[in-house]
């Protein structure tokens, strides 16, 4: 069920169906050396960080450009009250 979640969560950040492209990086030689070593997939372990990246940024800058109307809504359930307050049972 997690996999499903995941794949779900993936989409909605990018196009999981996109081609793939090369891409030049620069990496510590002797963590390069290590990883080939080891028999780390490279593209898929940079993807995988990317993924984690990119949804962290894109978290902040979400709660960046709503940090006002989240300010102002947390006030009006200060003072007001939650809507459903009324029908609560607990």
């Amino acid at each position: 069920m997690r996999m499903k979640h995941e794949a779900r969560e993936r989409s909605v950040l990018y196009d999981v169906e996109a081609g793939k492209r090369p891409a030049n990086v620069t990496v510590n030689a002797d963590l390069l050396r290590r990883a080939r070593e080891l028999d780390i997939n490279l593209s898929q372990t940079l993807e995988e960080a990317l993924v984690h990246a990119v949804a962290e940024r894109a978290r902040q800058r979400w709660l960046s450009e709503n940090r006002d109307a989240i300010d102002a809504y947390n006030r009006q359930v200060e003072e007001s009250g939650c809507f459903a307050d009324s029908l609560r049972r607990f």
